[in-house]
């Protein structure tokens, strides 16, 4: 059966973690392109490289370490992803969303999902940060499609809260009192790895998004699945084409992300913090 060997796979990779990190994981945080520098800040960190987890896929995007690290951030247990598996290295849409599943064997109830991505708004600025406050996907594959796992979830189930507001007001609490100007806004994913065309962010700008990248909306919608307490939040590291006359490459999202790890790391641990 597909689901039995599916859900082994989980467990494997679940009971190899836990051998290694010993202690309960409150929170879990996914770190975006340019974002892997965030876990330095972790104390007593755990490393796990991805290789080394049973049934782990790799990570070969830049910007993307591809290892597990775990310990103390702020007065919470975390366990970070330094780099995530994207549609456009080749995974399919439930591969790219593993970990997330191995999470919620874990017993992870809290997740926050960060991402670099292009800013559609001209009155924004980059390294600005964006609380998303709910996503489009028009991409037709779900990461959930197919043989659903009834001892997971449920084979339908809402989106209506996908990105907990309750998290949104702390984010924003948060940002306030460390006096951060922070955005909110809906984030569109597209599937890479071409970067958008200008039309394409026209459109995108028109139906009410505000950023756009190639990541996050997969893992949103399996963390819903699992209902999950969750936080995603963007760091808008370039104009999207279009917006500006930039030529769009991989490097100035990685530079912009790392420009914005001092106040990025700031905000994070007044918001796990507060959880």
């Amino acid at each position: 059966m597909v689901e039995k060997k599916f859900i082994k796979q989980i467990e494997a990779s679940a009971n190899f973690i836990k051998e290694k990190v010993s202690f309960n994981i409150d929170i879990a945080l996914v770190l975006g392109s340019g974002l892997g520098e965030l876990a330095d800040d972790i104390e007593n960190p755990i490393t796990i490289d991805y290789c080394d987890i049973p049934y782990f896929p790799s990570s070969t995007a830049p910007g993307h370490y591809g290892r597990l690290v775990a310990g103390k951030l702020g007065n919470k247990n975390v366990i970070c992803m330094q780099g995530r598996f994207h549609y456009y290295e080749g995974y399919d849409s439930k591969t790219t969303c593993y970990p997330i599943f191995v999470f919620n064997r874990l017993n992870i109830k809290n997740l926050i999902l960060t991402n670099a991505s292009g800013c559609l708004r001209k009155d924004w600025n980059v390294g600005d940060l964006m609380i998303i406050e709910d996503h489009i996907k028009l991409v037709a594959d779900n990461p959930l499609r197919g043989t659903n796992y009834d001892s997971l979830g449920p084979r339908f189930f809402d989106m209506s809260k996908t990105y907990s507001p309750s998290k949104i007001k702390l984010a924003q609490e948060s940002a306030k009192e460390i006096d951060l100007p922070i955005r909110k806004g809906v984030y569109q994913f597209f599937s890479g790895p071409s970067f958008e065309t200008a039309a394409e962010i026209r459109m995108a700008s028109t139906i009410g998004a505000a950023a756009t990248g190639m990541s996050t909306v997969f893992e949103a919608i399996v963390a819903s699945y699992f209902k999950m307490e969750l936080l995603g939040i963007s760091c808008l590291t370039n104009m999207a084409t279009g917006i500006s006359e930039t030529i769009l490459n991989q490097q100035e999202v990685i530079d912009a992300g790392k420009k914005v790890k001092p106040q990025f790391m700031k905000l994070l641990k007044s918001i796990i913090n507060k959880w």
